[in-house]
């Protein structure tokens, strides 16, 4: 480990302190909820239940389903809306064969027990969104956070949507800061609450965000990725500098270490700068693939070996971001990246729906 290869953080160094409102609490006598049977005669390995018309924009959310345990033939799986949810679901089985059940604008007021049955072939662009779509926003009713003025101290970075609620960033991004606040591609200003869960060691964090829904991102399950795959980094590098709008930069997977051969990290070529730190790097089908996290300190490597060290970034790997999500009870979707890539414009203007300009103040 070179002491003088130290990565520069890239949203400006910011705070978690535990936030003085709390997520509200689901009043009694909230949704009793409604089951779904699996009636497909072959065990489902993927369950979603979404509000409409969330299905029908190809919006699914996460499995409900673990890994580990199958939905099998007859049997059933029972699911708890928000209070606020409404009576109206889209419904989607995945079965081990890869067949699937699709059944929209069901409603689960009326009828509490629903048959999934009737499997056929999934179609060839059912793993694939629409790059054109909702964005994520809140939700009606949602009270909105504006920035301070008078805050002390600001610092700013780049967070995603991977869950209703539940966005992802750098722990650096959000560490010691006694408020924080998300821009949402809408344009509107919603609030963190406490607690976040955060790996300090891994540098990641997941923010709880009441009211904020929307197309959520997916994360990349397979191929494993090599070296020389093309990436985009989306964020906000330089709030307050360049303008406000999200930046986007392609580049390549240089390493599938990081700094001091991080396991945890890879190295990138796509550019970034303070701003982007908790940023998604997505794959050319849109994929998360990994969390941006720092750059290299290119004036301490200078002073160590005399010369100027150039475009040497990195991000925390997809599936390490993953684990952690899962770890912290967060349901992520994952994905296959399969068939033609999309083009960079295209991957842009996906990921865009999902990603969020993070202000800390203190």
């Amino acid at each position: 480990m070179l002491p003088a290869l130290t990565a520069l953080a890239l949203g400006l160094s910011v705070l978690v302190a535990p936030l003085a409102s709390a997520q509200p609490a689901a009043p009694s006598g909230g949704p009793q909820g409604f089951r779904i049977v699996n009636r497909t005669g072959a065990d489902a390995t993927q369950l979603f239940a979404v509000r409409s018309p969330r299905g029908g924009e190809g919006d699914w959310g996460g499995n409900l389903l673990r890994p580990d345990r199958p939905l099998t033939d007859g049997g059933g799986f029972r699911v708890t809306p928000n209070a606020d949810a409404g009576c109206r679901f889209d419904l989607r089985l995945v079965l081990s064969d890869a067949r699937e059940v699709l059944l929209r604008d069901q409603d689960i007021c009326a009828n509490r027990n629903i048959d999934l049955a009737n499997a056929r072939a999934a179609a060839p662009s059912a793993a694939r969104q629409p790059t054109s779509g909702p964005l994520a926003g809140p939700a009606p009713g949602t009270q909105q956070a504006p920035p301070n003025a008078q805050a002390r101290a600001v610092s700013t970075g780049t967070g995603f949507l991977v869950a209703e609620g539940r966005v992802m960033t750098n722990h650096h991004v959000v560490d010691n800061c006694n408020r924080i606040i998300l821009r949402t591609p809408t344009g509107h200003w919603l609030a963190a609450v406490p607690p976040a869960r955060m790996d300090a060691a891994l540098d990641v964090a997941v923010l709880a965000v009441p009211g904020l829904v929307g197309p959520t991102v997916a994360f990349r399950s397979a191929p494993a990725i090599r070296r020389g795959e093309s990436v985009v980094a989306y964020g906000f590098p330089l709030a307050g500098l360049l303008s406000s709008d999200p930046k986007l930069t392609r580049g390549e997977i240089n390493g599938l270490r990081g700094l001091g051969d991080n396991p945890n990290q890879y190295q990138i070529s796509a550019e970034v700068q303070p701003g982007n730190s908790g940023g998604p790097l997505v794959d050319m089908q849109g994929n998360i693939v990994g969390v941006v996290v720092s750059k290299l300190n290119a004036q301490a490597v200078s002073r160590r070996t005399g010369d100027i060290a150039q475009n040497i970034n990195f991000a925390v790997q997809g599936q390490a971001a993953l684990g952690f999500l899962r770890r912290a009870g967060v349901n992520v979707r994952t994905a296959e990246s399969t068939g033609p890539d999309r083009s960079t414009a295209d991957v842009g203007e996906l990921i865009h729906r999902s990603t969020l300009f993070i202000r800390c103040e203190r």
